[in-house]
Parts: C-alpha cells; sequence; structure tokens
C-alpha cells in the first residue's frame, strides 16, 4: 500500500499531448471547484497557477502531491569529517538517535550519508561507506519509519544496498556521470531519484569554477540529464532537482542560483535545494562560523520556497520548518 503525502522535466514533444491534456483538465477542475464555493473569484488565473505546481513525487511506496507544504530533509552524516556535524554522528548509535530526533522534529524525510562531498573530501571504499550507512538505514526500516530515507552516494553500490535495507531515494550527487548504473537502479526498484548539478569532483569542483551564465548552464544540464534519463526508462515522477549549491560554485553563483530559482519552474518536477551552514553564507555574512550560519540558512530556505523550491535540505528541521510554515501561512493571505 502507498503512503500518500498531499498537500520538470521539459516536454519533449512525445509527451506534450499528454502533458498538455492532464493541464487542461486539472485547470477545468480546480476552475469548477473555486466557482462553486467563490463566485467572482478570477478563476482562469487561479486555475493556471495551481496545475502549473500540480505535481506527484513517486518513490517506492511513498508519493507527494504537489502543491503541498514545502518539504523538510533532515540530513544524517555518518561520517567522522562532513563539514558541518563530521563525527558527532559517525557512531551508528548516535545517527540513529539523531534520525529519529529529526523525525520527532517534523522532518518529511531522513538523509543519510556515509562520505563526506565537502570541497577536498578524501574518498572512501564501497566497503566503508556501506559499513557507515546501512546499520542505520536497517534500524530505521525495522521500525517501520512511516517517512522516506534518502541515500546520499555516488556509488551505485551503495544505493543498490541502501534501497534493498529499506531506502526509497537515492540522493545522486555525481548525476553528471557518462555511466548509467545509477539510473538502472532507479528505474528497476521505483527509487525516488535527486538529480543533482555539481561542476568537477568534491576534489576539483571549487577551482576556479566557470559558467557563461550559471543559471543557464545548469538548466542545460538538465536538459540533457532528462533526455537521457527518459531514454533509460525512469519515469519523469521519480525525478527531483537540485542545482547544487555549493557544488562546484563561487559565491556570485550561488547567490545568482537561488535569484534564479524560478526558471527551472518549466521542467514541472520538484527542485531540492540544500544551503544549509554551507560556506556562502559565512561569506555574506562577515565570516560567521558554521555553528553561526543558522539565521542565513533559514533566509535561503523561505527565499528558495517563494521562489518555487519544494523540498530544502537541512541539518537543522525544527527551525526550518517553522520558518517554512510562517512564509506559507503569510503567501496564503495574499491577494
Amino acid at each position: 500500500m502507498k503512503s500518500v503525502h498531499t498537500g520538470s522535466q521539459r516536454v519533449h514533444k512525445s509527451n506534450a499531448p499528454r502533458r498538455s491534456a492532464e493541464f487542461q483538465r486539472c485547470a477545468f477542475q480546480v476552475r469548477a471547484k473555486v466557482e462553486l464555493c467563490a463566485p467572482g473569484i478570477d478563476t482562469a488565473t487561479l486555475a493556471t497557477k495551481v496545475c502549473r505546481d500540480a505535481m506527484l513525487l513517486r518513490a517506492r511506496q511513498f508519493e507527494f502531491q504537489f502543491p503541498r507544504p514545502t518539504l523538510v530533509m533532515g540530513i544524517v552524516n555518518v561520517t567522522p569529517d562532513s563539514f558541518s556535524d563530521g563525527g558527532r554522528f559517525f557512531d551508528s548509535k548516535n545517527a540513529i538517535e539523531h534520525a529519529w530526533q529529526l523525525v520527532a522534529e517534523g522532518a518529511d524525510i531522513i538523509d543519510i550519508g556515509g562520505e563526506s562531498t565537502r570541497p577536498n573530501a578524501v574518498p572512501v571504499s564501497e566497503e566503508e561507506e556501506l559499513r557507515r550507512v546501512l546499520p542505520v538505514i536497517v534500524a530505521l526500516a525495522s521500525k517501520n519509519m512511516a517517512i522516506p530515507v534518502s541515500i546520499d552516494t555516488m556509488k551505485p553500490g551503495v544505493a543498490r544496498a541502501a534501497v534493498e535495507a529499506g531506502a526509497s531515494i537515492i540522493n545522486d550527487i555525481g548525476a553528471n556521470r557518462s555511466e548509467v548504473t545509477m539510473w538502472q537502479l532507479a528505474r528497476e526498484t521505483g527509487a525516488g531519484y535527486v538529480l543533482m548539478h555539481m561542476q568537477g569532483t568534491p576534489q576539483t569542483m571549487q577551482r576556479e569554477p566557470r559558467y557563461a551564465d550559471v543559471v543557464r548552464d545548469v538548466a542545460t544540464f538538465y536538459d540533457e540529464r532528462l533526455s537521457r534519463l527518459a531514454e533509460c526508462g525512469v519515469s519523469p515522477e521519480q525525478l527531483i532537482l537540485d542545482p547544487g549549491l555549493g557544488f562546484g560554485k563561487t559565491l556570485e553563483h550561488n547567490l545568482e542560483l537561488l535569484a534564479g530559482l524560478r526558471h527551472f519552474r518549466t521542467y514541472q518536477r520538484p527542485v531540492l535545494v540544500g544551503a544549509s551552514r554551507k560556506a556562502f553564507i559565512g561569506q555574506v555574512t562577515e565570516g560567521k562560523s558554521i555553528a553561526e550560519r543558522l539565521p542565513g540558512s533559514l533566509v535561503c530556505a523561505v527565499s528558495a520556497a517563494q521562489d518555487g523550491a519544494q523540498m530544502i535540505r537541512t541539518h537543522d528541521v525544527a527551525a526550518t520548518r517553522q520558518a517554512l510554515r510562517m512564509m506559507e501561512a503569510i503567501q496564503a493571505k495574499r491577494k
């Protein structure tokens, strides 16, 4: 039985008639209901807005229907060297307890990673990464966690083992790959798939990253990858887009992406933004340390959600969730 949570890819020629028909059907239903309940409302404009944002995300047994309140993805780093909390949850017991704490704070998804992807991080073997993450995923799955678990990895072998252990989403920062093993896994298992943009690798990404136009270049990346994912047989309803803040971007690139998120709405897929505690926040806020970056992280989260991000990845679930709910309450009152 699927867990349905209520609350994109560019249109290729083969999908356009179906997408258009779905939009028209959605718009007709919205207009009919609004005219019945609230005569005098500009139903055409309202229906266009609602249906533009209407989409479905499938991740194995889980479904999320949009529009809905912004999803909050809580971070659990089972690593000794992650930039923010490296070492705090390296022990499996501590990581499991932290995951449940994030659930209690209102996380919609738990993202578990066993390899640091901070700039210049030293890669770990597949065996070591599995040793770190599998006990955590198995423990959460054994307690029938009611929300999806995401595995943050670039390795298909780790992703497969994690999905077999109970993960429902593959968060793949290495989506600029030349081989398709990870995509085939997503197709076979029905797992959700986060398609993240990164220029270079964690070891090289911050060595003078360059773009002609960072928003346009990331969109070009999405165009190419989404086409290849479709060829591989991965359903658009499995896909999540992440512009990759901090992954091969300067301060200016990160700010331009945050300011330009609305341009990615054309893909009609959920957009995931992860700005939590990142270095560019420290650059803007006069060198604030990682521990002092919560206010800046919350501003990034609210700004991203206002501009069309449907998912926020964060270390600070309770504070982020509160900020987003407040923003959404205010937005709902705007005429």
